[in-house]
């Protein structure tokens, strides 16, 4: 029988704890207590392996509470930490979209609380009210673009920093 707190860390989401999450924005009260009712919540201890980088899947993750770190591997095979996440950010969301092997390995830092979406959720949710499908697939689309710009200032940085290095070290020469 699961003790009181690991009842509470299973417990579903309330439909205002969704509400202050950007994946959910303009979504109506209904759909919200809906999804807070039907999706089910995943306990992930500290260390713990949410997926690994080449699995197969079709879910993506909230971070209801917790951390999370996002782990890409080099081409040497080392792993290099790319992504912090913590309540209010998801992850995963890649695998629903293009339906290809995890770009990543996701790991727990914390003890975390995190709310599950599969693609057979989503499919059910564009079936039953395609506005707040439409809606959670913009916010998708809006955070990966975000996550582009960064990633497309890390690289000119990068790139810049190697050119004025590469430069700086050939007039020395």
């Amino acid at each position: 029988m699961p003790t009181e707190p690991e009842r509470r860390l299973s417990a579903p989401p309330t439909t205002e704890s969704l509400r202050e999450i950007g994946l959910f924005g303009a979504l109506t009260d209904e759909v919200l207590h809906h999804l807070a009712s039907s999706l089910p919540v995943q306990v992930v201890g500290a260390g713990e392996h949410v997926f690994r980088e080449g699995d197969s899947a079709r879910e993506m993750f909230v971070v209801l509470s917790g951390e999370v770190e996002v782990l890409k591997r080099g081409k040497r095979g080392a792993e290099t930490r790319v992504a912090l996440l913590g309540p209010g950010d998801w992850f995963g969301e890649m695998s629903i979209l293009d339906v290809q092997p995890r770009s990543a390995t996701v790991t727990a830092v914390a003890p975390s609380r995190l709310l599950k979406i599969t693609s057979e959720s989503l499919d059910a949710l564009y079936r039953r009210d395609l506005k707040s499908y439409s809606l959670i697939v913009l916010n998708v689309a809006r955070e990966l673009s975000r996550r582009l710009r960064v990633a497309d200032g890390i690289i000119a940085d990068f790139v810049a920093n190697v050119f004025d290095e590469y430069v700086v070290s050939s007039r020395r020469k």
